[in-house]
C-alpha cells in the first residue's frame, strides 16, 4: 500500500516530538507525521537510542527524518528505521543552521548533490520503506530555478521519487535559522514547475502555508502539502484534514473536547516518568479566539514546569477557563 502524502506536518526540532505527534494524531487520522530531525552521527553514537527513535503505534503513518551526509552512518538510521518500523525515511536537506552546516548536514548538502545522491542510495539499499529528500529551493545567490531543477534533477538520477520542496532558498551567510524560516522570498511557482519537469515524481509544497483551503489550492498543482508552524502554533487547522483534505470524519472539532480527551495519554505518560510539562508545551497553541484563551495559556505557562505538576493541571485549566465560555 502505497503512503499518502496528500498532507503532513513538518519535521521541527524541539517541537514535533513524540508527544507532539501522538496530539497530532488524535486530531487527524490520515495527516503524514514526521519526526524532529535526528543526525545520522546521533544515531550511530546514542547510547539510549530510544529517546530519538521510540513512537507511539498509534502515530502511524509517521516518517523518520535524519541528517547526514555520511553513508555508513545513514545506512545506519536505515537499518533502525527498518527495526522501528517506521513508514518512511526522509533526508534532510534543508536545515539552514550553522551547527549542521559544519558536519555537512541539512541546506548545505545543496552544494553537493553527488553527495545526496550517495546518501539516498545508501539508505535506499538498507531501507524496507521509501526514502525521501527535503530541500530548499537554493542557497546563497544560487537561487535560480534552474538550480533547483538541476539539483532535483541529480537525485532524480539516483532513484529518489518523492521530493519535498520547501519553497524559501536557504541563505546560510546573514541569516538565522529563524530569520530563514521567514526573510527569504517564498517561491511556490518553483515546486508547481519543479512537478511539470519532473511529472513521474511526487512534489510535495511546504513553506508559508497556513490553511486548508490554501493546500487544497496547491493541490491543484502538486501532490502533496506539508504544514509547518502553522500546525504548531494553531494545532486545530488539523481537526479539519481529515474532511477537507481526505473527505473522512474529523474526529474532534471542538477544542475543549480535544483536549479533554488527552487528559488519559498525558496521566498515563506521567505515570511513566516523564514530565508533563513536555506534553502540555504542545497543547498551548489549542485554543484560540475564544474568551479567556489567553488567560487558558498564560495559566499552563506559569504553572506546568513546576515539580510533580499532573494531567490534573489541564483539567484544572479547561475547567477554570474553558468550560464556562463553551457553554
Amino acid at each position: 500500500m502505497s503512503l499518502n502524502r496528500t498532507l503532513s506536518t513538518a519535521p521541527m526540532m524541539d517541537w514535533s516530538d513524540r508527544h507532539c505527534r501522538y496530539f497530532w494524531r488524535m486530531l487527524t487520522k490520515n495527516t503524514l507525521l514526521y519526526t524532529e530531525m535526528v543526525t545520522g552521527a546521533a544515531l550511530t553514537h546514542a547510547k539510549n537510542i530510544e529517546r530519538f527513535l521510540d513512537f507511539s503505534a498509534e502515530e502511524h503513518p509517521v516518517a523518520l527524518q535524519v541528517g547526514g551526509s555520511d553513508t555508513t552512518e545513514l545506512s545506519h538510521a536505515a537499518k533502525l528505521a527498518n527495526q522501528w518500523n517506521y513508514d518512511e525515511l526522509n533526508l534532510n536537506v534543508g536545515c539552514p543552521s550553522d551547527r549542521v552546516q559544519n558536519g555537512m548536514i541539512g541546506a548545505i548538502l545543496m552544494l553537493h548533490p553527488e553527495k545526496v545522491a550517495d546518501a539516498f542510495k545508501a539508505m535506499s539499499d538498507i531501507a524496507n520503506m521509501p526514502v525521501t529528500v527535503k530541500h530548499r529551493i537554493g542557497i546563497d545567490q544560487q537561487d535560480s530555478y534552474s538550480f533547483a531543477r538541476d539539483f532535483v534533477g541529480q537525485i532524480h538520477d539516483a532513484g529518489c521519487r518523492v521530493f519535498i520542496v520547501h519553497t524559501r532558498s536557504a541563505i546560510l551567510k546573514g541569516l538565522s535559522p529563524k530569520e530563514n524560516r521567514e526573510i527569504p522570498p517564498l517561491k511556490h511557482n518553483y515546486a508547481y514547475q519543479l512537478k511539470k519537469d519532473f511529472p513521474d515524481c511526487e512534489i510535495i509544497i511546504n513553506g508559508g502555508i497556513k490553511t486548508l483551503d490554501e493546500s487544497l489550492a496547491h493541490l491543484d498543482h502538486v501532490d502533496g502539502v506539508m504544514l509547518g508552524r502553522e500546525a504548531y502554533q494553531n494545532p486545530m487547522v488539523l481537526s479539519q484534514a481529515d474532511s477537507k483534505i481526505f473527505n473522512q470524519i474529523d474526529p474532534y472539532s471542538n477544542a475543549v473536547d480535544f483536549l479533554n480527551a488527552t487528559l488519559p495519554y498525558i496521566e498515563q505518560q506521567v505515570s511513566e516518568g516523564v514530565s508533563a510539562k513536555y506534553m502540555l508545551k504542545h497543547l498551548l497553541g489549542i485554543i484560540q479566539g475564544v474568551p479567556n484563551a489567553k488567560a487558558f495559556r498564560r495559566f499552563l505557562s506559569e504553572n506546568m514546569h513546576k515539580e510533580s505538576v499532573t494531567e490534573q493541571l489541564l483539567s484544572q485549566a479547561i475547567n477554570q477557563y474553558l468550560v464556562p465560555s463553551a457553554a
